[in-house]
């Protein structure tokens, strides 16, 4: 899941430079894909403080 996540957060990136680039830093579809890319940050901070680094079964 990590992996596929990493790729949506830097397509979602992506995205938005460009459209920022285009169209500017506070036109509603650059500031609508920021607001997804936070969705996605945030989603991805939860797995990540969430999921172990180590199984039970692998200590000892």
């Amino acid at each position: 899941m990590k992996t596929k996540l990493m790729q949506s957060i830097n397509t979602k990136r992506q995205e938005m430079i460009h459209l920022a680039m285009n169209k500017g830093f506070t036109n509603k579809e650059t500031v609508k894909c920021s607001k997804e890319l936070d969705s996605l940050l945030d989603l991805h901070m939860k797995v990540k403080t969430t999921t172990p680094l180590y199984s039970s079964s692998s200590i000892g």
